[in-house]
């Protein structure tokens, strides 16, 4: 078979401007970035009032098998339009870092992939870039301020705003800024964060304007002063012209699929530190412009679609109309205990015990009360033993499941799923509601999650995450949604418990504030937010040739 950017390359991709009209969107709509991309005006929502069903697509815990999330996302999106259905696909942009390390992009894979997938995983439109510019500034503002007498009093020790570049460089992790002499300003420790670590990502992704975006960014808490008392971007007068180079960053990017279905790409916050989904206005224009939206969240769903839920549908008062979990047979058994050098051989005995991961996803997404339809994702390895045991799982549970082909066949490998997702909509209805209320205590909050999401026995706290908790209670920044950062691999926060630990807590190491995006950041582990390249990155791999073919790019 042809590597995805072979089969890229082959697409017979329409004009972007006849991908708009298949959303009724005219020229005055849209502004052109070439032939294949182009962003989409603010101003279409005020053309049209009606929503569309929104489908979220998840997964289960990631491991090295691989799970396929963006491809099955894809897929279904095809898959619902050669059912004759007005469907749209709204997804997250790529990292540069990732795109030349070793995890990949983000544009899907096989016959089940949005195109141009080069310049989508490359540059795109620039997004990442104005992000990047915005965040700098900032931090250039916050040095500036100190080196010219510092008025707000900013105690330099307690700066926790730092630099960001969208590239992996662990050499940027920790650094000494101010070096040089009087000239260069003070010498203060700082560091490099990757782009989509940024508070301004997380922002532009749950901002709901122009003007929502710009009061967002004046709320980012920078440090403290001398007094302890918090000192905000607002306070520095510079969210105007952060704005200003985020002003075209905000419109969401129109695509397509191989298939010509159209697809909204914009925004990709970490999974992690911040909440995963691509924009809120991106998924909102996407229900003005499609009778059936598929959008996706990053990692798992204890990770992704809970973040999805509890924060972003609760800041856009959205309501999911069904959730779709992706589970590969390769994966399951992983979770069941065999190493990957053995997946593909059949092991039902295997699967038996890793399905337990995927029964505690569908149970979790249950107690949001959204309809739920499983995709496996299908392998050329997965036996027929093994899919009837899914499938025989998933339907002694009560749960749909459909068995799913799109990386190999594209869209015709979705229409299973795409039925089973139609017969959902149209037979069950969703009565959504986030899990906690966010008036109540960070611990409350927090202990909620970990016991009905995680299946943890409790939560204890570090002296450090203890003393940060009663500094944001002071600063009354407490009543806000919790984005918790932890390993994707796992229901607990150990890599190393698999399928569904039992008999465990959950320890937060830290706690954090993004007054600026909205929730509080509490910290299980050692996240980082700036990776490094692996002994042979990706771009090692990767070249141009003379008449502008690009090569090796996945």
């Amino acid at each position: 078979m042809k590597t995805d950017i072979e089969i890229a390359q082959s697409a017979n991709m329409k004009n972007i401007t006849e991908v708009a009209k298949k959303l009724n969107l005219s020229e005055d709509d849209i502004e052109l970035y070439g032939k294949y991309k182009c962003k989409i005006s603010l101003d279409v929502f005020k053309k049209n009032q009606k929503n569309g069903n929104l489908i979220l697509v998840t997964a289960i815990n990631p491991t090295p098998a691989g799970e396929g999330k963006s491809t099955v996302t894809i897929g279904l999106g095809d898959a619902l339009r050669r059912l004759d259905k007005q469907s749209i696909i709204a997804l997250r942009e790529p990292s540069l870092g990732p795109v030349f390390g070793i995890k990949g992009g983000a544009a899907g894979g096989g016959y089940a992939q949005v195109v141009p997938m080069e310049d989508i995983n490359l540059h795109f439109t620039g997004d990442m870039h104005a992000i990047t510019a915005a965040n700098n500034l900032l931090a250039a503002a916050i040095d500036n301020h100190i080196h010219q007498g510092n008025k707000l009093r900013i105690d330099s020790r307690r700066i926790i705003f730092k630099r960001v570049m969208d590239m992996n460089d662990r050499a940027l992790r920790n650094i000494v800024v101010g070096m040089g002499g009087k000239v260069n300003g003070f010498l203060r420790e700082d560091g490099f964060m990757i782009t989509v670590a940024s508070e301004i990502m997380a922002i532009l992704c749950l901002a709901d304007s122009l003007m929502d975006l710009k009061k967002r960014m004046g709320n980012i808490l920078i440090g403290y002063n001398l007094d302890g008392a918090p000192v905000y971007c607002k306070d520095l007068k510079v969210e105007g012209a952060m704005s200003l180079l985020m002003k075209d960053a905000i419109k969401p990017n129109l695509v397509q699929t191989l298939e010509n279905t159209p697809a909204i790409i914009h925004g990709g916050p970490f999974a992690n530190i911040a909440h995963g989904c691509n924009s809120l206005i991106a998924t909102k224009m996407s229900l003005k412009l499609a009778d059936y939206v598929v959008t996706e969240a990053g990692f798992g769903a204890d990770l992704g679609a809970e973040k999805f839920l509890d924060i972003k549908c609760r800041f856009g008062n959205l309501k999911p109309d069904c959730v779709v979990v992706v589970a590969t047979i390769r994966a399951l058994k992983h979770h069941g205990g065999i190493e990957k050098t053995d997946l593909n051989k059949s092991n039902v005995e295997a699967l038996s015990k890793g399905i337990e991961n995927l029964e505690k996803h569908i149970e979790n997404i249950k107690k949001y009360n959204v309809p739920v339809v499983v995709a496996i994702n299908k392998f050329i390895t997965d036996s027929h033993e093994e899919i009837k045991y899914i499938k025989d799982f998933c339907s002694n549970i009560g749960v749909k499941v459909a068995l799913t082909e799109v990386w190999e066949k594209g869209g015709e490998g979705g229409i299973e799923l795409a039925n089973s997702v139609v017969e959902t909509l149209e037979n069950k209805k969703s009565n959504f509601k986030p899990l906690y209320d966010e008036k109540l205590t960070i611990k409350e909050k927090m202990n909620i999650i970990a016991r009905e999401i995680y299946g943890a026995d409790g939560v204890s706290y570090t002296a450090s995450a203890e003393k940060q908790i009663n500094e944001i209670n002071r600063l009354s920044l407490d009543k806000m949604p919790i984005c918790v950062a932890k390993t994707q691999y796992s229901l607990s926060d150990d890599p190393s418990l698999l399928a569904k630990p039992k008999g465990f807590n959950i320890t937060v190491k830290e706690v954090r504030v993004s007054s600026g995006a909205g929730f509080i950041v509490v910290l299980t582990g050692n996240i980082m937010t700036m990776p490094g390249l692996p002994k042979v990155p990706a771009a090692e791999n990767m070249d141009i040739l003379d008449d502008g073919t690009i090569v090796g790019l996945f």
